[in-house]
């Protein structure tokens, strides 16, 4: 029951996104209590969100509409998604995304291929709905700490992780109908650093999101998983 609880609310929120026809759809922060559980800094989160804003725009000022382009960034980290005209599109698109301010890598997952349908979106939306659910069904995979991309029925995982939190997250990710294959954009941490992390225990219980950033030249680890 608590399964399927929590699969239609995942479910119901997928849907209301779905007439956003907005480019950055999925691994939105959802509520106070998701940002408090992100391992970036407050400030670097909203830095991420500017990031995909102005990479979007320069998408729609260079290619129209005539391209399908998605951008996610994670920790100044940008994933590109979608399908395009010719390899040199691709390419455009990369220099593009690399020129926008605070970008600090990028990784370019865009194929040269026919548009992607409206049917091929919708089920992309609920599939991330799916994921989402079940990360937090499985009680030992902290939902929060990923954002979930998906495009033709790949998953895209991105965020900060010990190794044993992507196998655990990557085998979840597996085991859900649908999800053809999984591509983990991640940055490794160690579990020490992961225990640094942690919010010190106060009075208030207050959370630190103010934490020192990240080693800005550490970069993303891609592993794509059939």
């Amino acid at each position: 029951m608590k399964k399927q609880i929590v699969q239609i609310a995942w479910v119901l929120l997928a849907a209301t996104q779905l007439s956003a026809c907005a480019p950055l759809l999925f691994g939105g922060v959802i509520g106070g209590a998701m940002v408090a559980s992100d391992r970036r800094t407050a400030g670097i989160q909203v830095e991420d969100e500017g990031i995909e804003q102005r990479s979007a725009a320069a998408m729609r000022e260079n290619f129209g509409s005539k391209e399908h382009i998605n951008i996610t960034s994670y920790n100044r980290q940008v994933l590109i998604t979608g399908e395009v005209s010719s390899d040199t599109v691709r390419s455009q698109v990369q220099q593009l995304v690399e020129r926008v301010q605070n970008v600090r890598a990028v990784v370019n997952e865009l194929i040269v291929a026919p548009a992607s349908s409206t049917s091929d979106r919708a089920n992309d939306v609920l599939l991330v709905a799916k994921v989402k659910a079940s990360m937090v069904d499985s009680e030992d995979v902290f939902a929060n700490i990923f954002k979930v991309t998906s495009e033709r029925g790949t998953i895209y995982l991105m965020g900060r992780v010990t190794q044993q939190e992507s196998k655990r997250a990557t085998d979840v990710v597996r085991s859900v109908s649908g999800v053809k294959r999984v591509v983990r954009v991640f940055e490794y941490i160690t579990e020490d650093e992961l225990r640094a992390m942690q919010p010190r225990r106060s009075d208030s219980s207050s959370v630190n999101l103010n934490a020192p950033a990240p080693n800005p030249a550490q970069q993303p680890v891609v592993t794509p998983i059939k």
